[in-house]
């Protein structure tokens, strides 16, 4: 299909209704594609629609300096290119050329059905739900199950009721420091977001307890179209002690088993935590980061990494 055919619209023209049919329809439709999670992540966020919604792209940008440019909103980890139908190599030209007419810079990450040779691959590790837990189990190796039998003798317990906000302002604390380019606002955001999402069963949250019902580790997922994604998990300082992490995500596999479902660990390219996420048997299930800068040369260090 030609690139005319693919319109640029902003965020007011989207028709929502057809823009989440299309995400509903998309076996590769993450939460993060959903018109009201792009409205609570990246309010100004625009998008391309190929016909009548038959393929669509959102674009997150902002402006700096009085130039526009593409951007990966916080706790958004892959978008794209979303349809119903399979993405090719000349779909994704098409889309490619629309978006240089509109933007001359971005630095964005797109999802595993988005494969395209100028991209960067990046790791994000899954595990398929729908055996059950003894056969998953089986799949174990090293540090989880050496680290599991150890939690045996620790008076610890897995639990379902613990206050969404006590998780958010764990993780705030323990990260805000470490990631690079999230902001304040971007925190009370997703907080918005989530107590919204919650009362409607797409917010789901998990932690691991000592003797006195103190958390000590605990995990924030979102839960649609058949996929468990793991977007927070904060272990504190006492539930390190007692491998607080490693029965989390345990029980959290053990919850979910024999459902035709799967959990998206949402990374890592770095070392140590792929090594952790490989340990439970995952797989790599690849995104793509996608740099371009299409400015004139007289500006382009303005926009140097």
């Amino acid at each position: 299909m030609p690139a005319h055919s693919i319109r640029y619209l902003k965020r007011e023209q989207v028709d929502v209704a057809k823009w989440d049919m299309c995400i509903d329809k998309s076996p590769n439709g993450f939460i993060y594609g959903y018109s009201y999670y792009l409205d609570s992540m990246s309010k100004d966020w625009h998008a391309l629609v190929l016909g009548d919604y038959e393929a669509i792209m959102p674009l997150t940008w902002n402006k700096k300096w009085g130039i526009r440019y593409l951007f990966q909103p916080a706790f958004i980890q892959q978008l794209g290119i979303f349809s119903p139908v399979d993405i090719s190599q000349s779909l994704i030209d098409d889309f490619l050329s629309e978006l240089f007419i509109h933007f001359r810079f971005g630095e964005i990450t797109l999802n595993y059905k988005n494969e395209y040779p100028r991209f960067q691959m990046r790791s994000n590790f899954i595990i398929f739900l729908h055996a059950s837990y003894d056969e998953l189990y089986s799949k174990y190796r090293g540090d989880a199950i050496r680290n599991l039998n150890r939690t045996q003798k620790f008076d610890i317990n897995y639990a379902g009721d613990i206050d969404l906000r006590v998780a958010l302002e764990a993780y705030r604390r323990e990260y805000h420091k470490k990631i690079a380019g999230f902001k304040d606002s971007d925190y009370d955001h997703f907080e918005t977001l989530c107590s919204m999402a919650q009362k409607n069963g797409e917010v789901l949250v998990r932690a691991v307890v000592g003797p006195e019902k103190n958390v000590l580790a605990v995990a924030v997922l979102l839960q649609k179209k058949k996929r468990l994604c793991l977007i927070q998990s904060t272990t504190f300082t006492e539930g390190r002690k007692v491998e607080a992490n490693y029965f989390l995500i345990d029980r959290i596999i053990n919850e979910f088993s024999g459902r035709d479902m799967l959990l998206d660990f949402e990374g890592s390219d770095i070392p140590g935590i792929a090594h952790f996420y490989k340990n439970f048997g995952s797989i790599d299930q690849p995104y793509f980061f996608f740099r371009f800068n299409h400015l004139p040369l007289s500006i382009r260090w303005m926009k140097r990494t």
